[in-house]
């Protein structure tokens, strides 16, 4: 999924997003705007996951929606 697909589909996907990560707020939601770098530095600090984990889970994510 590209940069500008990802924030235009956004506000369809944060609510996907936020059952899947629940322990990023609401706050984080909103200053990211879509950003997957962003969200995978979220998820490795919130989660303990090494950086290679949280990328390939972010991307997944974005996969998986990418419709």
């Amino acid at each position: 999924m590209n940069k500008d697909t990802i924030e235009g589909k956004w506000k369809q996907l944060a609510g996907k997003a936020r059952s899947v990560w629940g322990e990023i707020t609401d706050d984080d939601w909103a200053k990211m705007k879509g950003d997957a770098t962003q969200l995978a530095g979220l998820v490795q600090e919130r989660y303990g996951r090494t950086r290679e984990e949280a990328e390939r889970e972010v991307k997944d994510f974005y996969d998986k929606y990418d419709r």
